[in-house]
């Protein structure tokens, strides 16, 4: 394992990415061209949310990332 790795920071870029995606404008382009733009930037915004999201935890050198995609109701009632 790399000994400069940064689970907080790495984290933070993503939520960074995430907020980047929903920020970017659609460039001039139309019809089935900006339909595939669209949808790859709400898959692209997903992707980074649910990372950044995540709870990172390093234990013998293995990173796992947990990511709770219950509804909050679902999660209320076991916490």
């Amino acid at each position: 394992m790399p000994p400069e790795l940064d689970v907080d920071a790495m984290l933070q870029r993503f939520r960074d990415r995430a907020h980047a995606v929903r920020q970017r404008g659609v460039p001039p382009i139309e019809g089935a061209e900006r339909k595939r733009f669209v949808d790859q930037a709400r898959t692209d915004f997903m992707d980074y949310a649910m990372i950044g999201d995540a709870v990172a935890t390093l234990e013998g050198g293995i990173l796992t990332l947990t990511l709770d995609l219950r509804p909050e109701s679902g999660r209320q009632a076991e916490a």
